[in-house]
């Protein structure tokens, strides 16, 4: 975190005011901590999560359901279409028109979730980038229908290779999300990002949970029982004439379409799904091993509270 001397007395007055960041890998336990701070803190919560931002898959993207959001307002989840464009970008400017509104009824407010990027979009800023125009957006999904990711690489080895030698290639939104910010600025992505740090005024406070490797993946695994007996292969046919958009193109959906291609029988989908959301939270917290400024909680809630209460000099 910067320092904030500098600061004139009305920014340092501001600065009284607290966003929790609660993260950690998928089936962490996240949204149950945050609740429990939420209650008693006395404040809201905005989920940081890129998927539960769309509206008729809960099951899927494991959105909070009715009973936790009567015990504790939640924000940014289900407002979207699935046909809806959505980035870190406006994810950011919306928690920042949103958060006023929550300091202004309480001193605190928790952002939670496991999107990596919309958290650091929110605490340490994200690049000005061109806004999208929907023919740039359908220029790159044809690409993506047409050639697959190797058609959508094969242009950013043209047009950014700098971006390129460094992304994640497998990541099928990150890397057509790159390739349209090249078509529409006409310059390269990685010639837009600065890295630079935005300075927020209000105090960050950003903790982590991070299981042990094996009870993470046990809990992974019951996550993904869970779902399916509540409901979750009903979820997937109802959008599965829509597969082909990106908010549908994530672990889980994926898996069952291919099901309902008849390829795989559906043991073998919800097996994939389990191994599938293992790699992703290896990537979650391969992310979180990167930043330094991350508190590290466990699974345990009441022990995770008094630390994060401790750790901002409140009593427990």
């Amino acid at each position: 975190m910067p320092r904030h001397n500098h600061l004139n007395p009305t920014t340092l007055i501001r600065l009284q005011k607290k966003l929790i960041v609660i993260t950690g890998p998928t089936a962490s336990g996240k949204t149950s901590l945050a609740i429990a701070l939420a209650q008693h803190l006395g404040c809201e919560i905005i989920s940081a999560d890129s998927r539960q931002v769309f509206r008729d898959i809960p099951i899927g993207t494991a959105a909070p359901t009715q009973d936790e959001l009567n015990r504790a307002p939640h924000h940014m989840v289900g407002f979207l279409a699935l046909d809806a464009y959505y980035s870190a970008a406006q994810f950011e400017a919306d928690v920042m028109r949103l958060l006023p509104e929550l300091f202004s009824r309480s001193d605190y407010a928790i952002l939670c979730g496991g999107s990596m990027m919309y958290i650091d979009a929110v605490c340490r800023g994200i690049d000005e980038l061109p806004t999208i125009s929907a023919s740039t957006r359908a220029r790159c999904l044809t690409i993506l229908q047409n050639e697959g990711l190797p058609g959508i690489t094969d242009r950013l080895a043209e047009l950014d290779p700098a971006y390129l030698r460094q992304a994640d290639t497998q990541n099928t939104r990150r890397m057509v999300h790159a390739l349209e910010i090249c078509l529409q600025a006409g310059v390269p992505y990685s010639a837009l990002r600065t890295g630079r740090v935005k300075e927020r005024p209000f105090a960050i406070n950003k903790f982590a949970i991070v299981p042990p490797r094996e009870e993470m993946f046990s809990r992974i695994n019951r996550r993904v029982e869970a779902m399916m007996a509540e409901g979750f292969l009903e979820e997937a046919r109802r959008v599965y004439p829509l597969r082909n958009l990106n908010s549908l193109n994530t672990v889980g959906y994926k898996e069952l379409f291919i099901h309902f291609d008849g390829v795989w029988d559906l043991p073998t989908a919800i097996t994939r799904i389990q191994k599938n959301t293992r790699v992703f939270a290896k990537k979650q917290l391969t992310w979180l091993k990167k930043s330094a400024d991350y508190i590290t909680l466990s699974t345990d809630i009441d022990n995770s509270i008094h630390a994060i209460l401790n750790h901002m000099g409140l009593e427990a």
